[in-house]
Parts: C-alpha cells; structure tokens; sequence
C-alpha cells in the first residue's frame, strides 16, 4: 500500500475522539514564561501536560483506543509496550473500563513508572528482549488486542484532541514544537493544527541519540534503531510507525536534532524559572529553541508541548547534577 493509499486522521476523527475523552481527562494549562521568552526572541508559551491524568499526554490516545475496542476484545483485555508513559496511560485508561491491561515494559525501565502502571491496575512484564516481539508472542498466547503506543490511528486521533486545545487557546501561534519518540503525538498535533491552519509551523524534536523519525525522513521507510542512547526515555522508542511517518510527511515543516547536554539546560530553566518539573522527553522542544536548531527571525509566538512530567527523582538528580 503506498502513502496515497494509506489513511491519514482528519479533524472528524480528532473532534469524535474529544468527546470520548473530555468527560475522563484534563484540559491543560497554556502557560507563558516572559524570561524563556526572552531567551529565544519570541512570546513563548508551554502546553502543560504534566498536569495531565498520569503526568503525561499519553491517556488521550489509551482513551481513545478503548472506547474503539468491541465489547468481545474489551473482554479478552489488551497488551502493550512502553518505557513507561504510555503504560501508565493504557493501564489507567483500561482501568476505568474495566479492562485488563498487560504492558511489556524494558527490564530498565524507571521504576517509579513501573511502579505507577501497576497501582494503575496493569500488569507488567519486564524483559531484556525485544519489546515488540515479547509483546506480539504473549498477545497470540493470551488472545489479546494489541494497543499500539503510536502507529494506531486511534492513537492519532486522541493525541490530535491536544492540537485542538492549542488552536482554541493560542489562535495566532506561530510555531508549535513536539518531541517525536515514535511519532504518536506529533502526528495527531500536527494534523489538528494543519487542517485549520497551514500557515503554522510545526516541528519535530528528537534526541541525537534515538534519531528515528530523521532517519526515516531520509530513507523514505520506517527505520529501526539498533542502539538508544539518550537521557530523554520517553523520546527514545526503537523504530517509527508507518502511520507516524505518514503523517509527519504530510503535516510536519521540520525534524531537528538535539543533544543530550541541550536537554539537560532546557530541563533545568523550566524547573528554576517556569517552576514546572518537565521531564527531559517535554524538555526537549525547548532544548531545540534554546539552541537556536529552530530557525525563528524574531517575535513569532512559539508554543512549546511539555509532554509529561514523569521522572523520578534519584534520576533528576543525576540529570540535573
């Protein structure tokens, strides 16, 4: 099936899932920091999902996914695969559905976010193999439905709902910047905010070390990582979905790259001068104005997505020094 054929979420899917979702979930806070502001010459504005149900932007999607699912899957229950946000998000989602969740997790995953899944009610099994082949083979010995953490349309469309937010809240933006791990979030952003506004530029941040979404960009083919090497976990899935591809082909202005050092300095200006504690994933669209990988000629108002707050402290303390 080539790109024309494969379906890309519109604003019907995105505005279907805001009803399924708002009734379960925040609406975040867009808030302005006139010092970081200044620091890169534009108005700046931070969307807060840390502040969201399980401190991240991931529930929309998990929403979303469960609401689809038929009453027969709902039954059987659903599997997934995460470093943490995303199974902190499914194990909640599935949670207030009543459905169980089973999450394969790293066997080094934080265990703050391990420990989270599980009062969520999920179950978590951890691994030092692949993540997705552990998960696909206890999906066929379970019967499960697999819920995909980004390569879902579903996904898509939840994640789109945080595009609508920034629309309704920041009408004249100029600039919207959103980490990309697999891809789940940017594609749903970017195709809310396209579809009413082209003019908007939207760009992707990714760590230096866990390039996906720029290595697929320029081989045209959903690549995989063989190696991670990052302090920003949550941007640091092994490959990138073909429906994530797709959609920041299609509605994505440009992908930058930025180092782990950058990330750690953006980190530490959001929590001493935005007092907001972003976790380095969310600290990473910021780590790209800051650095100057965001081309911006001055005044343009600029929103940054601080995906979630989720890091536990023995490791902020580390990043941090």
């Amino acid at each position: 099936m080539t790109n024309d054929e494969r379906p890309l979420v519109g604003l019907n899917e995105i505005y279907a899932a805001q009803d399924v979702i708002r009734p379960h979930l925040h609406r975040t806070t867009l808030a302005g920091s006139s010092y970081l502001g200044k620091r890169i010459g534009a108005t700046l504005f931070f969307k807060l999902e840390m502040f969201q149900k399980t401190g991240s932007f991931k529930p929309r999607g998990a929403l979303n996914n469960m609401h689809n699912l038929s009453e027969e899957k709902k039954r059987l229950g659903v599997i997934s695969l995460s470093s943490g946000n995303h199974a902190q998000a499914l194990a909640y989602a599935a949670a207030m559905s009543g459905i169980q969740a089973t999450i394969v997790m790293p066997a080094n995953a934080v265990t703050s976010k391990v420990e989270a899944t599980r009062g969520y009610g999920g179950e978590v099994i951890l691994t030092t193999d692949d993540l997705m082949e552990t998960t696909l083979d206890i999906q066929r010995e379970r019967n499960l439905t697999l819920v995909h953490p980004f390569d879902n349309l579903n996904t898509i469309a939840g994640t789109g709902t945080l595009g609508l937010e920034l629309i309704d809240d920041a009408p004249h933006a100029d600039v919207v910047v959103v980490g990309i791990g697999g891809g789940g979030l940017i594609s749903g952003v970017a195709a809310a905010i396209k579809h009413n506004n082209a003019n908007v530029r939207v760009i992707g941040v990714e760590p230096e070390g866990a390039p996906g979404m720029t290595r697929s960009l320029a081989s045209g083919v959903p690549e995989h990582l063989d190696t991670l090497d990052t302090i920003a976990d949550g941007l640091a899935a092994p490959f990138v979905g073909q429906h994530n591809l797709d959609h920041v082909q299609a509605f994505v202005d440009d992908v930058v790259l930025v180092t782990d050092a950058q990330i750690a300095e953006a980190m530490g200006l959001i929590l001493e001068r935005g007092k907001v504690l972003a976790e380095a994933a969310a600290a990473s669209t910021y780590a790209a104005l800051l650095s100057g990988k965001v081309s911006l000629s001055g005044g343009e108002t600029v929103i940054c997505v601080l995906s979630g707050g989720n890091v536990d402290t023995a490791r902020l303390v580390e990043i941090l020094g």
